[in-house]
């Protein structure tokens, strides 16, 4: 788009705390229609004669903002008569917060109007000069801070606009998928606190904002704090938000009122009453909705159980991810991070692919990522590259191979691939300039298996070795630049030939497992001439440690499925169905309603694991679903997209049944397995052409067919 507008910003001097509101009052004679192109250096709310403009909150979105700036268009045809006002209120953001990379930009916007008359004449109104701004009653906005809003301000004084030389280049339409509110969500009761404290638990940690209504005078003040989980003795608890404020100021007008923020968010499950009229006591739930906003991504797969506590953890992980989908794969969406990790993102990749269709959200993000990569390959820990990282680390990194492969299996996207492919061989291309050890990765900094229950003490890192892990991700990715390269009809013979090199050089240098992990990597990326012996081996590292996993943010994701794969599905489901800690389950009897990001974010005496690190919305370890789909219902594409689909459950009847419905483009999968009286019942509904497998038979069915089939139990 070639743009006749100018950026503007307010001549006024109110600060760097309130939001400017910038407006253009214009006449209209009959039109055909009309399109508003607009975005902000922040994130802009649009009004037009009083209405705003559209659903989409936080607009223009995140991005790396020194590449890409998207702008948005809004067909604005029946919002126009023949008297308008057209205003924009900009806030901080993304943009302009200091703990996301503070950008030295003003508040500014650009905008076009562009209107189709009724004679079929056209005509652009364009921020310029004859613009006007003014204080408007956001009187504080940030990401991490929260929102000061007073309904009681009125602006008396209007002041110019100044152009100014703002980006251009880098503006881009709108890519990803628009972030809109979703669920609202009630309060479930009122807590009086030990320590007196008046405060609303919603049932559900949310990542959004709260909705007020209530009536009140002018100059009452409604102050609100938000928080997680509560501590031991019951009373409020914020430490694990460390330096993000997360606060919510309302100053009342007078009269019966509603309010909810306008250019921030939060992640909570509970509020403090802070200040109300009357005092907190008179705070009622009727007051408050919750009202949860992410990226308007569309639900496609769904699991059930017979187990009421893993249904929950199911639940937990959709929650996990829908409140760290706000535009950028988050690692967290409450504390002064909300960062998008790398690692969290790979490890969650297909899990977010079974449950929403997250291709076009990955498709902005990952091009964030191309975009941000460095001459030499190497990928900051986080997308956009905020951090300016100078190394790179395994498993992290390696997210620019892994992720476009599993948005391709899961869509069969062919296009996304091909862009993408520059940036994974340049990635493996980055690990072999700069490795220490030819055909293996050794030296740099790296995460490891990022809190892996065997760390030694004072450790965040598990005890697995960095070069192992680094090395087994090396051939990984290797391996699917290969795999790529096939799909898209590219010479890889380059990658074949290093692939081979660095198995060779794997299995030599690496022919014993010290940890669960380890064992996990060499069996699930084959790197080891006997996968089934390290299978083994795991199994008796788990049973030899009472029955549990020791693996961190690496080895999770896989551990069921290696398991599984060499004849341990008995063993994987034991770990799965475990509710001591530490397990999946083991959250779900402390009452979570979200995923942890450490196994033992609380502990069983009620303690905090701390106060510096301890999320209580991580997604990573939610990740384990893929492995429910996958394996326990035994759904998998046989072809990219589920072109084709394999089916193959794998019961246990500990579960007494399971049903996973996953919508694809050509229709909806199901598998079902539920324990009758002496025999498992399966039912089955294929959209395309699938190889169904049960009990070690294989059957093919058609598309559209509806089957049964049933086994004796076990």
């Amino acid at each position: 788009m070639e743009w006749c507008a100018k950026w503007i910003k307010s001549d006024g001097d109110f600060g760097d705390d309130i939001c400017p509101v910038f407006e253009k009052r214009f006449s209209l004679g009959k039109i055909n229609s009309a399109k508003l192109y607009v975005t902000a250096l922040g994130v802009y709310e649009a009004v037009l004669n009083g209405k705003r403009i559209s659903d989409f909150v936080l607009a223009p979105g995140w991005t790396s903002y020194d590449h890409r700036l998207q702008y948005q268009e809004y067909d604005v045809t029946d919002m126009l008569s023949e008297n308008n006002v057209l205003s924009v209120t900009v806030g901080k953001g993304w943009y302009r917060s200091s703990m996301a990379g503070w950008h030295d930009a003003p508040a500014g916007m650009i905008a076009e109007l562009a209107i189709e008359n009724d004679d079929g004449t056209k005509s652009i109104i364009c921020t310029d000069e004859s613009w006007g701004s003014y204080e408007s009653q956001v009187r504080f906005s940030e990401i991490y801070h929260g929102e000061t809003f007073d309904a009681s301000f009125s602006a008396d004084k209007k002041y110019a606009v100044s152009v100014f030389d703002g980006p251009y280049d880098t503006l881009i339409p709108q890519e990803g998928e628009k972030i809109k509110e979703h669920e609202r969500i009630f309060p479930a009761k009122i807590i009086t606190t030990p320590k007196g404290e008046t405060v609303m638990d919603f049932g559900q940690e949310v990542t959004g904002y709260v909705e007020i209504k209530l009536s009140a005078h002018k100059g009452e003040l409604v102050k609100l704090s938000h928080a997680e989980v509560l501590d031991k003795e019951g009373n409020f608890y914020t430490a694990n938000y460390r330096r993000a404020k997360a606060a919510y100021t309302y100053i009342c007008r007078d009269g019966e009122q509603t309010y909810k923020p306008k250019l921030t968010f939060y992640g909570f499950r509970f509020i403090r009453i802070d200040s109300f009229p009357g005092g907190a006591q008179c705070a009622k739930l009727e007051n408050f909705t919750a009202v949860a906003v992410y990226s308007d991504i569309r639900r496609t797969g769904y699991l059930t159980s017979g187990n009421a506590l893993l249904n929950r953890f199911f639940e937990n992980a959709v929650w996990g991810q829908k409140c760290n989908f706000l535009d950028v794969p988050t690692d967290c969406p409450q504390r002064d991070e909300r960062l998008g990790w790398t690692g969290d993102a790979q490890v969650f990749a297909r899990t977010a692919c079974l449950n929403y269709n997250v291709e076009k959200f990955f498709s902005k993000w990952l091009a964030d990522m191309k975009a941000d990569q460095h001459e030499n390959g190497m990928l900051d820990h986080v997308i956009p590259g905020v951090l300016k990282n100078s190394q790179s680390s395994a498993a992290w990194g390696d997210a620019a191979v892994i992720c476009p492969w599993e948005v391709y299996s899961a869509y069969g996207n062919k296009e996304l691939l091909e862009r993408q492919f520059p940036c994974m061989k340049k990635w493996v291309d980055y690990i072999t300039q700069t490795t220490t050890t030819e055909n293996l990765w050794t030296g740099g900094t790296h995460f490891g298996d990022w809190l892996g229950l065997d760390a030694p003490s004072g450790s965040y890192k598990g005890a697995s070795r960095d070069d192992f892990i680094a090395s087994a991700f090396y051939a990984h990715s290797t391996d699917i630049v290969v795999k790529a390269g096939h799909v898209l009809g590219q010479d890889v013979s380059e990658y074949e030939s290093l692939s081979k090199r660095i198995h060779s050089a794997f299995r030599k240098t690496y022919n014993e497992f010290h940890t669960q992990t380890e064992c996990v990597l060499a069996a699930h990326f084959a790197l080891t001439d006997n996968i089934k012996l390290a299978a083994d081996k795991l199994a008796e590292m788990i049973r030899s440690c009472g029955g549990h996993l020791q693996t961190g943010f690496v080895g999770t994701p896989y551990l069921l499925y290696v398991l599984s794969d060499n004849g341990y599905t008995s063993l994987a489901y034991d770990l799965l169905l475990r509710t001591e800690y530490p397990s999946w389950l083991y959250p779900v009897t402390k009452g979570a309603t979200t995923v942890w990001e450490h196994w033992d974010g609380i502990a069983e005496d009620g303690s905090f694991w701390s106060s510096d690190m301890n999320s209580f919305n991580h997604y990573a370890y939610g990740a384990v679903l893929s492995w429910v789909y996958n394996v326990a219902a035994g759904i998998t594409p046989a072809l990219p997209g589920y072109k084709e689909v394999s089916i193959a459950p794998k019961p246990d009847m500990r579960l007494q049944r399971l049903e996973a419905r996953l919508d694809t483009s050509f229709g909806r999968i199901l598998s079902k397995w539920e324990k009758q009286e002496n025999y498992i019942r399966y039912e089955i509904i294929t959209p395309v052409n699938a190889k169904i497998t049960l009990c070690g038979k294989t059957y093919d069915a058609k598309p559209g067919e509806y089957l049964f089939f049933s086994d004796i139990a076990e």
